[in-house]
């Protein structure tokens, strides 16, 4: 209902398109949740979920003084290609959520809520695809995803600059687009670093755990 609600307070007044865009994602989001939330699954791979989930949040903190570098979706990239599409959702979303306890919240969590899960979402469903099974196809994968992050937060930044009936201009979004160019670089180095230098014992402890005890199947 709250959803329903902001979608229509939002075709109503046009020029507060940022409540259609958190309409939106939260309805992408709760879909996906409740999805989630009906399947059938033991105790142990909800522990699994929460403990990877927890690792990814974790891995924010201490590179949170270094501009857009942590682990957070090298995490989330690895656990969607070995668990799956929901899983590597889940995982994202907790991740965002729960670090940001820390780290700080604010309207921004929803969109970082969606873009990483969205990248744990694409990463299960591209698992299976040759270039997620050689360690520079998956590096080359985090250099996109690096930049498809920024992308996605910059949309949330430009909606709420513009959210109170402001106008944005192209000069405008060239500038907000340009100064998170070094962030998005330093994310996608950090990718590429974490993929390439963990990726492979990651993958295997956790294919590991997958085959052992049968989570996640």
């Amino acid at each position: 209902m709250a959803v329903i609600l902001l979608l229509i307070v939002s075709a109503w007044r046009a020029e507060h398109y940022i409540l259609l865009s958190f309409g939106v994602m939260a309805a992408g989001i709760l879909f996906l949740l409740a999805r989630f939330e009906n399947r059938k699954m033991e105790v142990g791979e909800l522990v699994l979920i929460a403990v990877i989930a927890a690792i990814a949040s974790v891995g924010r903190i201490p590179f949170a003084s270094i501009p857009g570098a942590q682990p957070t979706t090298f995490v989330i990239i690895v656990t969607g290609l070995v668990f799956g599409a929901e899983a590597g959702f889940m995982v994202g979303g907790v991740a965002a959520l729960a670090s940001n306890m820390v780290l700080g919240q604010g309207p921004w969590t929803p969109w970082q809520m969606a873009a990483w899960g969205l990248i744990g979402l694409v990463s299960g469903l591209l698992r299976n695809r040759s270039f997620m099974q050689n360690k520079w196809g998956r590096a080359v994968y985090g250099i996109i995803w690096g930049f498809l992050f920024g992308f996605i937060m910059n949309l949330w930044g430009l909606f709420s600059l513009g959210g109170g009936g402001n106008t944005l201009t192209m000069d405008a979004v060239v500038a907000y687009f340009g100064a998170s160019l070094l962030f998005d670089t330093f994310h996608s180095i950090a990718n590429v670093v974490f993929l390439l230098v963990f990726g492979d014992q990651f993958i295997k402890t956790l294919s590991r755990f997958k085959r052992k005890y049968g989570l996640l199947e």
